[in-house]
């Protein structure tokens, strides 16, 4: 990468480096796999930079690559390795609606990648339909039903809770 600009990429980073681990944790609801996500997913930015740092949305473009990581980390199979039997348990978090966020969290994990995703990027990162199918490189259509699918999933797992009202107090 001759003529990459790594003053302006790191300069970006600098600048987006919250916003995207935020994005990457309420995907994934682990910090650390979260910071693996961004690292990988700011991999794949730096060796295209010539090219994303030309999109007309560089910020949607990043966020694009972060989710696709996130989804094909989540499509990995058997084949992938864990280096220890068990992590270490994320600090809880302090405050209210604690034990509401965790039973979201374990709830959301039993979603598929897909519907996990969808979910996490309406109701948590607060973005409309046509951001969702852009980042996915999905139709509308598709966003609104598997936004309906996965609420109903969700539905089924949480009982009588009203998912929709959970994932919007969770942010």
């Amino acid at each position: 990468m001759t003529d990459a600009d790594p003053e302006g990429f790191a300069a970006y980073v600098r600048g987006r480096a919250v916003p995207l681990r935020r994005s990457a944790y309420l995907l994934c609801g682990d910090t650390h796999q979260a910071d693996d996500l961004v690292q990988e997913a700011l991999t794949t930015v730096y060796s295209k930079w010539r090219l994303v740092s030309r999109a007309d949305n560089v910020d949607a473009y990043v966020q694009r690559i972060l989710v696709r990581t996130f989804i094909n980390e989540r499509r990995r199979g058997w084949w992938k390795v864990r280096l220890f039997g068990a992590t270490a348990p994320d600090l809880p978090e302090s405050g209210s609606g604690v034990e509401e966020k965790q039973v979201l969290r374990a709830a959301l994990s039993r979603l598929t990648p897909g519907q996990q995703a969808v979910l996490v990027l309406r109701f948590l990162c607060d973005r409309s339909v046509a951001d969702v199918a852009m980042l996915l490189d999905c139709s509308e259509g598709t966003v609104k039903s598997q936004t309906s699918h996965a609420l109903s999933a969700l539905r089924k797992i949480l009982g009588t809770r009203r998912p929709e009202m959970t994932l919007k107090g969770a942010r």
